[in-house]
């Protein structure tokens, strides 16, 4: 799970669009959640994108089976992270708290959501979950030699 920029400031940051629920609270969720899907989970947020590219590296490197993320403000910018997300044969979905297509124009694309094999927006934490849900189950149903 990558998080992106401002996402250090869930429950802070404006919480009538974000949620007063903290990152340390939404990561011990999604802990919970990986455990019942019989995964694990390891949780990382960063506010600078050479940080984030080298993370997904990591899963490039085949360190991780799967990847969820949510770029933050990246996500309408970033090319970088974009031809990062493309250089990952494993699954990657972007997840966002909030609809983008409510919020302001800009927000309304998307730059490194056509590197990812699906995004789910709009269902605030519920978003994170379902994408860690559909990826167990990616995983588990996979040939023993993927």
């Amino acid at each position: 799970m990558i998080h992106g920029p401002n996402l250090n400031l869930l429950g802070q940051r404006e919480p009538g669009i974000y949620g007063a629920g903290s990152l340390a609270q939404l990561d011990t969720k999604l802990g919970e959640v990986a455990v019942q899907e019989g995964l694990s989970v390891v949780c990382r947020q960063s506010n600078h994108v050479g940080v984030i590219i080298d993370w997904i590296h990591e899963v490039a490197r085949g360190d991780f089976d799967a990847l969820v993320i949510n770029p933050g403000g990246y996500t309408h910018t970033s090319v970088a992270i974009a031809d990062a997300l493309r250089a990952v044969s494993a699954p990657a979905i972007e997840v966002h708290l909030t609809n983008l297509y409510t919020r302001e124009s800009y927000r309304h694309t998307s730059v490194t959501g056509s590197a990812c094999c699906g995004i789910i927006m709009g269902l605030g934490r519920q978003s994170y979950v379902l994408a860690l849900r559909h990826l167990a189950t990616q995983l588990l149903n996979r040939p023993a030699s993927s």
